[in-house]
């Protein structure tokens, strides 16, 4: 049974959808949706096709070549092979369900009701402190949405009691901005642990959004529910599987 996660703040039909439900086996066991991953791609189809039907059977699934970046793109009918590298789409047009991948990186599901337009992005710490989510919200204006109605959303991501970082990247993010100390908690010398989800709802903050939530599910320590990159990693697995995140316009 596919397992779908929804946010307070959310009234489009949207899910943070995890692990479970797909046909895929072993190590993409079983909802794997990543086209990326070298999961049988006859499977990986048959996953993508059950996680729309999840969320929103009558409308085109449409997602990115992720790659980590702080641009944001309009969503349009492309083949799936045909996928722009981008880590933020919005769009205003019915039938479309905007999709994002993850394995440990912040999936953002956003909407203005009122205005009719939708938005989502894949905020891994690069894109997150690059500036996608902004990104996302401004696309989000010029197709017609304000920026105090859009709501958001953050689903499952690795957390902060999971995600041990080193030195230098504490200091990067700190040199940016002395306050970002308050998303990193000590850990064993030279490393410490970073809040993804916290450092996300900040930007989120600074983007002018109002209104969003973090549903504080941890991916790498919970492996019966989702996929997870470091989880993959320390365990010398050779891939990983992907869940996906999505969300569509009413009607």
């Amino acid at each position: 049974m596919i397992t779908r996660l929804t946010a307070r703040t959310l009234t489009s039909p949207h899910g943070f959808l995890g692990r479970t439900g797909g046909v895929s086996t072993g190590i993409f066991a079983s909802l794997n949706v990543g086209l990326g991953s070298s999961d049988d791609q006859a499977h990986v189809r048959e996953n993508r096709s059950r996680a729309l039907a999840a969320v929103a059977p009558a409308a085109r699934l449409v997602t990115l070549h992720q790659v980590h970046s702080a641009r944001a793109v309009e969503a349009g009918n492309w083949l799936d092979d045909a996928r722009p590298e981008a880590d933020g789409l919005a769009t205003n047009r019915p039938g479309l369900a905007l999709g994002i991948l993850t394995a440990d990186c912040a999936p953002l599901l956003f909407e203005d009701a009122e205005a009719g337009v939708i938005g989502a992005c894949h905020a891994g710490w690069k894109g997150a402190f690059t500036g996608v989510i902004a990104a996302t919200v401004d696309l989000m204006e010029q197709l017609g949405a304000s920026r105090h109605r859009i709501a958001a959303a953050i689903g499952p991501c690795i957390g902060r009691r999971s995600y041990e970082v080193d030195t230098a990247f504490r200091q990067r993010f700190e040199d940016a901005d002395p306050d970002n100390e308050l998303f990193f908690t000590d850990g064993r010398e030279n490393h410490a642990f970073f809040d993804l989800e916290g450092f996300c709802l900040k930007r989120l903050a600074e983007s002018g959004i109002t209104r969003a939530e973090g549903l504080g599910a941890d991916t790498k320590s919970d492996p019966d529910r989702f996929f997870s990159y470091r989880r993959k990693t320390l365990a010398g697995e050779p891939d990983y599987g992907r869940q996906i995140s999505l969300i569509a316009l009413p009607g």
